[in-house]
C-alpha cells in the first residue's frame, strides 16, 4: 500500500520541480468527544530550503470512522481542512518548507468515543520550490 501510495503521488514531486521530503508516524487514540488531540510532528529529515507548493497526505485508521470525524493538518501558522483519509492540498503555498505539519483529530460533542478513534498512521509528502 505504501509503495502504491507513493507511486500516485510521484508525479506531484516531480511537478514541483525543486524538491520534496516525506515524513509519516504512528498514530493517536482519541477516546473522548470535544477533545482534540495531535499527531506527532511530521518534519523534512535533512534541511531544506524554499516555500511548500503541494502537499500529499494519507491516513489510517484502525475500526469505524466516528460520525462527524473532524481532521486538520496544520502548521505553525496554518491549517488545513482534511475532507478524507487521503489526498492533496495547495493550503500550504508559500509557508517555508522546513516546517513541520501536524494532524490533529477531533470529534464533536461529548462523551466517551465507543469504540475509540484509533488511527494506525499518518504520512505526508512535501513539494517545494
Amino acid at each position: 500500500m505504501r509503495k502504491l501510495f507513493a507511486l500516485l503521488l510521484l508525479p506531484l514531486c516531480v511537478q514541483a520541480g525543486e524538491g520534496s521530503w516525506q515524513a509519516s508516524s504512528i498514530g493517536i487514540t482519541l477516546t473522548w468527544r470535544g477533545q482534540s488531540a495531535s499527531s506527532r510532528a511530521l518534519a523534512p529529515s535533512q534541511p531544506v530550503a524554499g516555500l511548500m507548493t503541494v502537499v500529499a497526505w494519507r491516513y489510517e485508521l484502525i475500526g469505524p470512522t466516528p460520525a462527524g470525524l473532524r481532521v486538520r493538518l496544520c502548521s505553525q501558522v496554518r491549517c488545513v481542512e482534511l475532507d478524507g483519509q487521503s489526498g492533496t492540498t495547495r493550503g500550504f503555498n508559500n509557508i517555508p518548507a522546513a516546517e513541520p505539519l501536524r494532524f490533529v483529530w477531533e470529534v464533536p460533542g461529548g462523551g466517551r468515543l465507543i469504540p475509540a478513534l484509533n488511527v494506525r498512521s499518518n504520512k505526508v509528502i512535501v513539494n517545494y520550490r
